[in-house]
């Protein structure tokens, strides 16, 4: 049987940590979403964002969403907005396992501090507004990361625990 693991949750969270991490577990590929957008767009993510301004962007990932439908043995780390946009939960949902890493906004704010300055929705704020943006992301997604199969602790993920959810799928 083929699969599709898909990490939700905000930026910061561990999706690509965790995801990298389950793929090696499982011996399945691993796809960062932005990456597979800046492959089809020959451009990166904050070029996207600078240039064509947000829509284009997440067009672009609503792309990438439907190309990783095609995958099998795969394990994908969605940008934090993904499932917040056209469709992309109910495909994602349909077409394979969805795991959110949920976090405090405590949490996240304590990640992101330092690593501000290559993610193109936060680069230019202070730390208090970027305190008071992921709260309000958080709560304008947060609806869309509950659609998820599974609800994680993102602080200290389990890979076993997580390894033990996914294959009991395959089953």
């Amino acid at each position: 049987m083929t699969q599709r693991i898909y990490f939700i949750g905000y930026m910061g969270s561990g999706k690509s940590t965790v995801g990298k991490r389950l793929a090696l577990k499982l011996k399945y590929s691993f796809v960062d979403m932005d990456r597979l957008i800046e492959e089809e767009a020959g451009v990166t993510v904050r070029k996207i964002f600078e240039e064509k301004g947000e829509d284009e962007f997440r067009r672009l990932e609503h792309k990438a969403v439907l190309k990783t439908t095609k995958m099998n043995n795969v394990v994908v780390s969605t940008g934090g907005g993904a499932p917040c946009f056209f469709d992309n939960m109910n495909i994602i949902n349909r077409n394979g396992i969805s795991i959110y890493l949920k976090m405090t906004s405590e949490d996240l704010l304590k990640r992101l501090k330092g690593s501000k300055f290559e993610r193109p929705l936060i680069r230019d704020l202070s730390n208090d507004e970027l305190a008071d943006y992921i709260k309000e992301k958080l709560r304008e997604r947060e609806p869309y990361y509950l659609k998820s199969k599974y609800i994680i602790d993102g602080k200290d993920p389990d890979i076993s625990k997580i390894t033990k959810l996914v294959t009991k799928e395959e089953k």
